[in-house]
């Protein structure tokens, strides 16, 4: 975009500085910010003009006010969570979610909230006082309030507590003109506290309301689920007269189309605590839809389909699989998680006994699985919110599209309506991935489509039309919970007709009326009324100029098809949902905990790798664009097992680090880290040279000067006691042989590790041996250091040299460090693909794995004492995690007490750069370093990580041990 339309014509750089001249948050307007505002969870992408992140209402005000004078179009998001695109537009993105998202206050049971809080936080708040906000989408842990009204969003629970619209009590919002009012009821009289304009406006809408009345009651589908278009039955006479006349409900729903909200009221309801799950099995999917219309006479809280193809995808994923497998009898085709909640629990098990006799009286006797254990029914509300993600793990172009998935029809309909849309399906060759909302018939069908197919874009528009024709054919509604977007607005007038479509834009025109410079509006134009054909090509994310750039990739991609080596396919699995925005358990991701940046989350960092990966960013994968994003990403592979499609955007950084040192070279700090296995032997030699920067005056100060080590941080401290290989004999592939491979870390600066690892092992009844490299060589390495510098080359002869001398044995081979033991089972294979990475993978694991899996007579005797342990984010990411705590809870009267916490911040080199200090430190605090500090002084702090030990020590003065030390103490 060159120039700005407006009264001034200012270039975006002029209208960047403009704003940033007038208002106290972030203004980001590089390539890399546009692009990563440019998409949704929907399959649209549209550049924005630039980006506002606003600290203050103030902020939002001043803003809208500019971009009115200068032409350019406003667009508020949340989490940028929506499917259908609301959330894209050119225009100026104002991102309330970083400052905007407090609780302003509580009072009985209404909360006043600024519109970027998240569902999840807003619930937290409130728990304390037995309240809570119940409209629960899938998306609660990341979504906001705001986002949230503006889609009229819904959920599990409908069926008990309605929809947003009834749930929004009041909104305190700005108009385009710039007049801020609260609207509620609509007022009878408009009386002086009532501003002029504002009071014109209300008299429209209800003059409005009174002309339309019978339209809307003949148009609008008599269905829970009905979000389509603006909320005009809002205004009519009736809806005054019975209480449910509100200009709150037409605002909600109206994709930030009419205002901005500035805060919401909104309606509370009272917790309860209790809750069992009733995972009913179905040999049919029909059977499951004819079932939903006598489920839902139990009165569950909820009612909620997992289909098979939701079942086998949830299965392949790690994170799902136990969870899965524990709900299933046998192979069902399809399951109905029916939820009671109440205050009882022998009123709920009965809820759950009128359950089982149902489905007995249904033909199905003995096909419930009863789940009363609050843990495991978190579990399986994980899986379940996790269904667009699951069904989004597919790989390969041809994915389940979004763009049907919300039609509702009458439980009665139910049966007939799915097997009639399953055979459109087939008539276009796909079939439709189905999950969610049976209780309420709404169900979420995906139909598998190629977007990058001009084909398949053409069969998602005569698709969408034939169900839609359907759904009018049912008095359905076709637009039951993410709202209209670009995929559906175009549909509203053949749903609602032309007459409620005009009614449509009357109020558009009345809240915001266009002006030359913009026809349809200054807020989200374009959207719900004057909207763009859905199947336009060149507002999807894989437009018809899309093309993968000739890159080769450094590593090896190839479990992911398509071009670049498949890693532009591993890129694009990204789906834009944004599970990495969460804060509750988990790790992923650290980096966006800390900063609640765009680009510091793992799916800003997709976007941008997509973005270079196919010449939409200047400078491709070795831009500063994609070096800005990386910079914070401390290669934790939380999302690795977190992400529920399964993006490692640890590697991706290693291959962008790659590309970039191949265009500019690598940093001197890098150099000499990556370096590292090939001087350290002789840093161990002078220990007191190589710990100097530490000792000498002046030395901190240098390093950082020449390095960017930062002054405030130690180093860790070489030994003249350094591990050396002699010390155990060499593999010879004796009976009971295992191989530890020290690293690094623990070689040189932590050597009691490797020493004590020694002695369990012989005490376990295992006979160890210390891998050997060929004679004459140093110790063999497992290229962590190389890799986290982005140095391919040197990681992949590391690899081949550790890989020739441990190939001739078959012994377990046993680490310490989890970064690095965990290289074998994953980047080697990225490395040197093929049966020799695959079956030293087979065989590498922690000691603790090995012991957790071999199951040895350990002679252990009693610790009375705390012991708080940390995962280092590899043990979590490969579910090493749990072996480590239980070799510690075998200790007698030892007390284990898992840390929940994220990353610890330090990661390797990271927290020792001057650059990252801040955010290394703030990742810390997030979790771990408060829980340190509430411990005893008499506990034990255990990290398995030698970067997570060296941070605690730095930050929180507490020596923290690996685990293996513990255990050695408590040998017997």
């Amino acid at each position: 975009m060159n120039a700005i339309a407006g009264q001034h014509r200012l270039t975006d750089s002029q209208f960047g500085q403009r704003l940033r001249r007038h208002v106290e948050g972030e203004v980001l307007f590089s390539a890399g910010d546009r692009g990563r505002y440019a998409t949704d969870a929907s399959i649209y992408q549209m550049q924005p003009v630039g980006v506002l992140v606003p600290r203050s209402i103030d902020d939002v005000a001043a803003a809208m006010a500019i971009c009115r004078e200068e032409g350019v179009a406003v667009l508020p998001r949340g989490g940028g969570t929506s499917q259908c695109g609301q959330t894209v537009n050119h225009a100026l993105v104002i991102d309330c979610t970083k400052h905007l998202r407090n609780v302003l206050s509580v009072e009985g049971d209404t909360a006043r909230v600024q519109p970027g809080i998240t569902l999840g936080a807003l619930n937290d708040a409130l728990r304390s006082a037995g309240k809570f906000f119940p409209v629960d989408p899938s998306t609660w842990q990341r979504c906001t309030i705001g986002g949230m009204a503006g889609n009229n969003s819904c959920g599990s629970k409908s069926i008990r507590y309605g929809l947003m619209a009834d749930n929004v009590r009041a909104i305190d919002a700005i108009l385009a003109d710039g007049a801020r009012f609260t609207f509620g009821d609509i007022p009878d009289n408009l009386g002086p506290d009532i501003p002029g304009s504002v009071g014109d406006l209300i008299a429209k809408l209800r003059a409005l309301g009174a002309q339309e009345a019978e339209e809307i009651a003949a148009r609008f589908p008599e269905q829970l689920r009905r979000v389509g278009g603006y909320n005009l039955d809002a205004l009519t006479p009736d809806a005054r007269a019975h209480g449910r006349g509100s200009l709150a409900r037409l605002l909600v729903g109206s994709e930030g189309t009419l205002a901005f909200s500035a805060a919401l009221d909104l309606k509370l309801w009272p917790i309860k605590p209790r809750k069992v799950l009733g995972i009913c099995q179905f040999p049919s999917f029909r059977r499951a839809m004819e079932a939903s219309k006598h489920l839902v006479s139990l009165n569950p809280e909820a009612v909620e389909l997992v289909d098979r193809t939701m079942i086998d995808l949830g299965r392949s994923i790690p994170i799902y699989r136990d969870t899965i497998d524990r709900i299933l009898i046998g192979e069902p085709d399809s399951l109905l998680i029916v939820e009671f909640h109440g205050h009882d629990d022998a009123t709920l098990l009965q809820g759950l006994d009128r359950l089982e006799e149902m489905m007995g009286d249904l033909g199905l006797p003995g096909q419930v699985v009863r789940i009363t254990d609050a843990g495991f029914q978190a579990k399986v509300a994980e899986v379940r919110e996790a269904g667009l993600n699951i069904m989004m793990s597919m790989k390969g172009d041809g994915k389940p599209v979004s763009f049907i998935e919300d039609c509702a029809v009458a439980l009665d309909d139910l049966a007939d309506y799915t097997e009639r849309l399953n055979d459109v399906f087939a008539e276009y060759g796909t079939k439709g991935t189905w999950y969610a909302h049976a209780s309420v018939g709404c169900l979420h069908v995906r139909p598998v489509l190629n977007m990058k197919s001009g084909e398949d874009v053409s069969k998602m528009r005569a698709i969408a039309e034939k169900c839609f024709a359907l759904v009018r054919e049912y008095k359905g509604s076709h637009s039951g919970e993410h709202g209209d977007g670009i995929v559906r607005s175009e549909f509203n007038e053949p749903m609602f007709g032309p007459r409620i479509a005009r009614a449509f834009e009357a109020v558009k025109d009345a809240f915001d009326p266009g002006t030359a410079e913009l026809p349809h509006g200054l807020l989200n134009p374009n959207r719900v009324v004057h909207p763009p054909r859905m199947d336009d090509r060149t507002l999807l994310r894989y437009h018809q100029d899309y093309t993968p750039a000739a890159i080769t990739p450094a590593m090896d991609w190839s479990a992911w098809p398509g071009p670049q080596g498949g890693l532009l396919g591993a890129v694009e699995m990204c789906n834009n949902n944004g599970t990495c925005r969460k804060f509750d358990a988990g790790t992923m991701c650290p980096s966006y905990r800390a900063t609640r940046d765009e680009k510091h989350l793992t799916r800003g960092r997709a976007n941008t790798l997509r973005l270079a990966l196919t010449g939409q960013l200047p400078g491709g994968l070795a831009s500063d664009d994609v070096a800005d994003a990386m910079e914070l990403c401390v290669g934790c592979k939380g999302c690795k097992r977190e992400c529920p499609t399964g993006v490692d955007m640890a590697k991706m950084k290693i291959e962008a680090a790659a590309a970039r040192n191949a265009a500019h070279g690598p940093r001197l700090l890098d150099r000499l880290i990556g370096s590292m296995p090939r001087w350290a032997p002789f840093a161990a030699m002078v220990p007191i040279l190589a710990n100097a920067r530490d000792l000498i005056p002046g030395g901190k100060r240098l390093s950082e000067a020449l390095l960017g080590l930062a002054a405030g941080r130690t180093l860790p401290r070489f030994r003249l006691d350094a591990f050396h290989d002699w010390e155990c004999r060499a593999p010879d592939g004796r009976a009971g042989e295992v191989i530890l491979l020290p690293d690094l870390f623990n070689r040189y600066f932590e050597p009691e590790n490797i020493r004590a690892a020694l002695r369990v092992l012989r005490a376990a009844g295992a006979d160890p041996a210390v891998a050997r490299p060929p004679r004459g060589t140093r110790p063999l390495d497992d290229g962590r250091t190389w890799l986290a510098a982005g140095m391919v080359d040197q990681a992949r002869a590391e690899a081949r040299r550790t890989i020739e001398a441990l190939s001739p044995f078959e012994a377990p081979v046993l680490g310490l460090e989890p970064s690095c033991l965990m290289t074998l089972r994953d980047e080697f294979l990225a490395l040197l693909p093929g049966e020799a990475s695959e079956k030293l993978a087979a065989r590498a694991m922690l000691i603790s794995e090995w012991l957790a899996a071999t199951k040895p007579t350990l002679r252990l005797k009693p610790i009375g004492a705390e012991a708080h342990i940390h995962g280092h984010c590899h043990q979590k990411a490969f579910n090493a995690f749990t072996p480590a705590v239980a070799m510690l809870a075998a200790i007698p009267g030892l007390k284990v007490t898992p840390i929940t916490s994220s990353c610890c911040g330090m990661a390797g080199a990271f927290g020792y750069e001057a650059s990252k200090l801040a955010a290394s430190k703030a990742m810390a605090e997030l979790s771990l370093l408060p829980h340190i500090r509430r411990t005893a002084a008499s506990a034990f702090i255990v990290a398995d990580g030698t970067s997570c030990r060296h941070q605690i020590g730095d930050l929180a003065q507490r020596n923290a041990l690996h685990s293996i030390r513990l255990l050695d103490k408590a040998l017997a």
